[in-house]
């Protein structure tokens, strides 16, 4: 048994500025998780839903990125406002918003 319903990690990796890839804390990873954070919080969800910060997932090219566990989905290229829609829909509705999914998931079921 999980101490969490779900466990969220938000990459923070940080690349050299001359580094092509980029990386998601340079695209403004680091506010927008603590963002979710008190998203989470403000919703009574502390301590059922966990959101870490992450190194690199290995998909700064689609950063801001995270990966909500135990159903492993995948969103890439978020932005603040995404916020209260991956909190209501994913994280409280267990509902995939489809246009956040990065493209290796886009034929995965959940």
């Amino acid at each position: 048994m999980s101490l969490y319903q779900k466990h969220v990690f938000v990459c923070e990796n940080l690349r050299d500025d001359a580094d092509v890839r980029g990386s998601c804390a340079q695209k403004g990873s680091i506010e927008f998780r603590s963002l979710l954070k008190k998203e989470i919080e403000l919703r009574g969800l502390k301590g059922k839903i966990r959101i870490n910060k992450a190194g690199c997932l290995g998909t700064c090219k689609q950063g801001i990125s995270m990966v909500i566990y135990p159903q492993g989905i995948w969103y890439g290229r978020l932005s603040e406002s995404d916020i209260p829609e991956i909190v209501e829909k994913t994280l409280v509705q267990n509902e995939v918003i489809s246009r956040l999914l990065m493209s290796f998931m886009k034929n995965r079921s959940f």
